[in-house]
């Protein structure tokens, strides 16, 4: 099981903004980070959506981090990107119905452990701040 190659990159750029400590423009980013320059504008455009990022226009524009880095976690990035984190379809999605038959099992015991799961690894995610992670 992995993270989506695309959050991978999201916290990367949050890293990098967050080592910058000011403003750099997309193409810095992408070449600082190993990210081409077209997924790093889409990610970002999440990371600025979701208020982690802010942008700035004109010749003195980019993009810096929208809050300090003691204020984001890998779980904010990680969702702005993916949404909400959940081990499994059952825990995270409100609209999903399981396919087991519920009349003879009642409640699902793995969809209960898998939110304890989920649980204890949002709250990990949570735990770590872009600012732990600087040299």
């Amino acid at each position: 099981m992995h993270i989506t190659l695309e959050s991978d990159y999201a916290v990367r750029i949050v890293y990098c903004l967050a080592r910058q400590g000011g403003r750099m423009d997309a193409k810095k980013i992408a070449e600082e980070t190993g990210v081409t320059l077209r997924f790093s504008l889409k990610i970002l455009r999440k990371l600025v959506a979701g208020g982690l990022v802010s942008s700035y226009k004109g010749t003195k524009g980019g993009y810096e981090l929208g809050r300090p880095p003691a204020e984001v976690s890998l779980c904010d990035v990680i969702e702005t990107v993916e949404g909400p984190y959940a081990l499994a379809r059952c825990v995270g999605e409100e609209d999903y119905h399981c396919n087991r038959n519920t009349a003879s099992c009642g409640v699902c015991k793995f969809q209960r452990i898998y939110a304890e799961i989920s649980d204890t690894v949002r709250d990990r995610l949570n735990s770590v701040r872009f600012s732990d992670l600087m040299d």
